[in-house]
């Protein structure tokens, strides 16, 4: 339930404390440059972190304009921040209580798998500023119903909305030049 790590740290890798579902809040030490993919995954009891890599509202870690982790615990809607460039690999993945989330007009890229499995995730607008949405980005995302995508989307890759069984309404920009395979796969409404 509690980690105090030590400020030597400089780097965490991917999926690191995965699972860790009694975790409920963490300082990430000064000197910690580099965070990996999926390091809080499915730490479903995290609502906030603390040190200089949090976002003001302490629900996610940030280095260079990327969202590298998100603290999911007993939120339903969420803002992304303003200032963010690149949605990281895995950072909501599973928020399944999630129904809403706001992506800013300057996100430019949203990564892979970064909202699977996002089961109460009922409909989703991503700006005009986002150019790729990575593979299975929005894959098992089982409420989405709708979703819109900008014009300057040019390319959805494999899978990236996988077995979203109840999707019915999809707009897609007219500058999409690549839909990868399995893009769509499942969508059987």
């Amino acid at each position: 339930s509690n980690i105090l790590l030590p400020n030597s740290l400089n780097k965490i890798g991917d999926d690191a404390f995965f699972d860790c579902r009694t975790l409920s809040n963490i300082t990430i030490p000064e000197n910690v440059k580099e965070i990996g993919y999926g390091v809080f995954y499915n730490c479903s009891n995290l609502s906030t972190f603390n040190g200089k890599l949090a976002s003001n509202d302490g629900r996610c870690l940030i280095i260079d304009g990327e969202i590298k982790s998100f603290a999911q615990a007993n939120i339903t809607q969420y803002t992304i921040p303003e200032g963010i460039s690149k949605i990281g690999k895995k950072v909501f993945a599973n928020c399944n209580k999630i129904t809403n989330i706001i992506i800013p007009t300057g996100v430019t890229n949203i990564g892979s798998w970064s909202f699977f499995q996002c089961t109460s995730l009922n409909s989703i607008t991503i700006p005009e500023g986002v150019t790729s949405i990575g593979d299975l980005a929005f894959s098992n995302c089982t409420s989405l119903e709708s979703i819109t995508i900008g014009d300057n989307i040019t390319i959805i890759y494999g899978g990236a909305f996988y077995n979203c069984d109840r999707l019915e309404n999809v707009t897609i920009g007219k500058n999409v030049k690549t839909i990868g395979g399995f893009a769509f796969f499942g969508c059987d409404s």
